[in-house]
């Protein structure tokens, strides 16, 4: 009989962010702004077996609770994720990330022309197109931008 043990203990307060896509953890944690030098413990583990989807990451942030805004620059990486709030050791709120339909102010478009990228007074907004594989267009310019351009800018 296989032992079960576990790998990453449990947090007091904070947000599990579970589910993420193989190999994207460390694209989780370089879009939350966390670098390590600013203290807290933060837990990442990769290629964990999951039996939903083969392998999956995760990634623990003690003492800080995510934005809306911070749910959805995870949705675009890890459409499969969920983000767990703990507080005393207990799960409160679990949600599934949802990448809304409109993304506004959270990217710029990856077309260096652009009038989003311009000095004009008008906010980066993209409609998706597709979540696996990631496909945004562009309000302005119609650019179709994936998963890669996306990584580019966290």
């Amino acid at each position: 009989m296989a032992e079960k043990t576990l790998r990453v203990s449990k947090i007091k307060d904070g947000t599990v962010i579970d589910h993420v896509t193989s190999g994207h953890a460390l694209d989780v944690v370089k879009l939350l702004g966390i670098t390590g030098r600013a203290g807290g413990v933060v837990t990442v583990a990769m290629n964990v077996p999951s039996k939903d989807f083969g392998l999956k990451d995760m990634v623990k942030v003690e003492g800080r609770e995510l934005s809306s805004k911070e749910v959805d620059k995870i949705a675009l990486l890890a459409p499969h994720a969920t983000i767990n709030i703990v507080r005393d050791y207990t799960v409160v709120e679990k949600q599934r990330v949802k990448l809304p339909s409109v993304l506004r102010g959270i990217l710029r478009c990856a077309n260096p022309a652009c009038v989003s990228n311009s000095n004009e007074p008008v906010q980066p907004t993209f409609y998706v197109k597709g979540e696996e594989p990631l496909r945004l267009k562009c309000h302005y310019c119609g650019y179709i931008m994936e998963k890669l351009d996306v990584l580019k800018q966290f």
